[in-house]
């Protein structure tokens, strides 16, 4: 454990100054948030990624930290919600304890009056019965007997009602006491947390300095990083530009990918592009320019695609096999999206991508090909268009955008493809071994925690520290989510206007990181621990407008037309399932 481990509870705090100026925050609600948990009953800590899955290793470094923290809070946050729990059963036993013994007490009270009233019968009629009065009065032995028998039977059930009754009093008294004991012992537990959770709020400030300071490096890496990969898109661009304006100046019209296909008869001033083997390679060639310089000449299609590939540099990163534009993509939609544009028809998931289009050898790799990710043991878990030697363009999960970036090497790289060649019959392609975690696109996505639950992380950023550009806005107000779910939610709301006359009203969407310290800090019990609620994801909503409550006409149509758009309030958000939060609604997917 780290120096400041006796403070992790107070460091979480501690993020709120440091993270309020991060400009990967994003925007703010503009009406304050449900004080709720966004998260079921139990659930673990969730972002189990290595390292490697994050952006930056400062980034991945202050996951590190957070995750300290997380797992300090939520065993403080478990003990604030066990000790209220046993306070309210304290309370309520003391309750259904001092009933009981007002029960009791008018049980006595009335065999009391009973007795009385006897005696007073009794005593107005000139005396009370006794053996003696009997033997005076009886006509005989048979009818002294049972007089005498009567007269005992009556004053034990008088005696023993009474000593019942009374009995019932003092165990019920005695209940009583017990459970204001327990009572005040649970208060006595509860108030002891409160206090430490106090004197951790308190310690913050100890700590803030050496938090902010390694905050503050992450946020100087991850800005040094997003300013290079836009100076690294746009100068990739530019080289791209140039390279169809050459095309253009030169005469050269591109031929369609038929045309390329046999490099024995290429159209006219087209000769055949050698490969690493020295053998013609099909699907591409080459002309020689007055100057003497060879210009490689790329298929119609082809320059098509890469033209609607570099047009979409910096759009976000969904990681759904559907995530095909316009306005976000997945590595696999990306493809087939812009060879779509370009007039050639691909498969929509990775796997079935490689599984059918037609290798060449990895040296001959040409820009427009595509290329295959790996390692092997986890499948194949991504796809990028080939730009030279050295760079492929992708929608990479990790950077959480469309990118430019290095091609991979050594295992990482499972093959080259060259969608011009057209498709051949499905082959073999290599499935995931390992067991673990599930990585996609660069990047590791965590599964759901539970049926009817958002699935976890997503992009290479903790919890509420996605960048703005990595998500949506959802045409209310500042509101984003990521972009699937923003788009999901747009068409859900516009359904919900033809039968309402209006939007789903919205209180809150993604959260970040310091408006979940801040909002642990208001009811540590209730709220979600930081870093952990699916609002940190971008995958959730809070409503209002009469969806934040059971029974209503809109909460109804939710519940009936919402998982058409893929949005669920999950079931540990339903009556009777633990914690109720109508109001919370969650992105699942289609």
């Amino acid at each position: 454990m780290r120096r400041w481990g006796s403070v992790k509870i107070a460091a979480a705090l501690a993020l709120v100054a440091a993270l309020l100026a991060n400009p990967l925050a994003g925007a703010q609600p503009t009406e304050p948030p449900q004080i709720e948990a966004g998260v079921g009953p139990g659930s673990p800590v969730p972002d189990t990624r290595p390292g490697e899955a994050f952006a930056d290793p400062k980034v991945a470094e202050l996951q590190r930290t957070a995750t300290d923290v997380q797992r300090e809070l939520s065993e403080l946050s478990d003990k604030i919600r066990t000790a209220e729990d046993e306070l309210r059963q304290a309370t309520s036993q003391v309750e259904r304890a001092r009933v009981e013994r007002q029960a009791a007490d008018k049980v006595v009270s009335a065999q009391q009056d009973e007795v009385d009233a006897y005696s007073a019968a009794l005593y107005s009629a000139l005396a009370q019965p006794s053996e003696l009065q009997m033997l005076l009065t009886a006509g005989g032995p048979e009818e002294f007997l049972q007089g005498s028998s009567l007269i005992e039977r009556v004053r034990i059930d008088q005696d023993q009602r009474l000593a019942q009754a009374v009995a019932r009093q003092r165990g019920a008294q005695d209940a009583e006491n017990a459970a204001v004991g327990t009572e005040r012992a649970a208060a006595e537990r509860k108030a002891d947390l409160d206090r430490r959770n106090g004197d951790a709020s308190n310690r913050a400030a100890a700590v803030s300095s050496e938090l902010r300071g390694q905050v503050e490096d992450t946020n100087a890496a991850v800005i040094a990083q997003q300013t290079a990969q836009r100076e690294r898109n746009q100068k990739t661009a530019a080289a791209w530009k140039a390279y169809t304006d050459k095309l253009a100046l030169a005469g050269i019209a591109a031929p369609k990918a038929a045309a390329l296909r046999d490099p024995a008869q290429l159209p006219a001033r087209l000769e055949p592009l050698p490969g690493s083997t020295g053998a013609p390679q099909p699907g591409v060639a080459r002309a020689t320019l007055p100057t003497g310089e060879k210009l490689l000449v790329l298929p119609a299609e082809v320059i098509g695609a890469v033209n609607t590939a570099v047009g979409v540099l910096g759009k976000p990163f969904v990681p759904g096999a559907g995530g095909e534009g316009p306005n976000a993509y997945s590595c696999d939609g990306l493809v087939r999206s812009v060879f779509g544009v370009g007039g050639l028809a691909l498969p929509g998931a990775v796997a079935e991508q490689m599984s059918v289009l037609t290798p060449v050898p990895t040296p001959d790799a040409q820009p427009g090909d595509v290329v295959f990710l790996g390692p092997a043991r986890l499948g194949v878990q991504g796809v990028g268009i080939v730009l030279d030697q050295r760079t492929m363009l992708t929608a990479d999960g990790r950077l959480a955008g469309v990118v430019v970036t290095d091609l991979p090497g050594g295992d990482t790289l499972l093959g080259v493809a060259r969608p011009a060649l057209g498709q051949r019959q499905p082959q073999p392609v290599p499935q995931a071994t390992d067991g673990g975690l599930r990585w996609r696109c660069g990047g590791v996505q965590l599964p759901p925690r539970g049926p009817g639950e958002a699935p976890g992380a997503w992009g290479g950023y903790p919890n509420g520290l996605i960048p703005q550009a990595a998500l949506c806005l959802i045409g209310v107000g500042s509101h984003s989510l990521r972009c699937d779910a923003a788009g999901s939610f747009r068409a859900m709301s516009d359904a919900f206007a033809t039968v309402f006359g209006r939007a789903i009203c919205l209180t809150d969407s993604y959260r970040t990181f310091a408006a979940q310290v801040r909002l642990y800090g208001v009811k540590p019990a209730l709220a979600a621990v930081p870093g952990t609620s699916n609002h940190g994801w971008g995958l959730a909503v809070d409503l209002c407008g009469g969806a934040q409550s059971f029974g209503t006409p809109e909460y109804a149509w939710l519940a009936q037309n919402a998982g058409v758009y893929g949005w669920a309030n999950p079931p540990w958000a339903r009556p009777g399932r633990g914690r109720e939060e109508p109001w919370h609604w969650e992105y699942i997917g289609s």
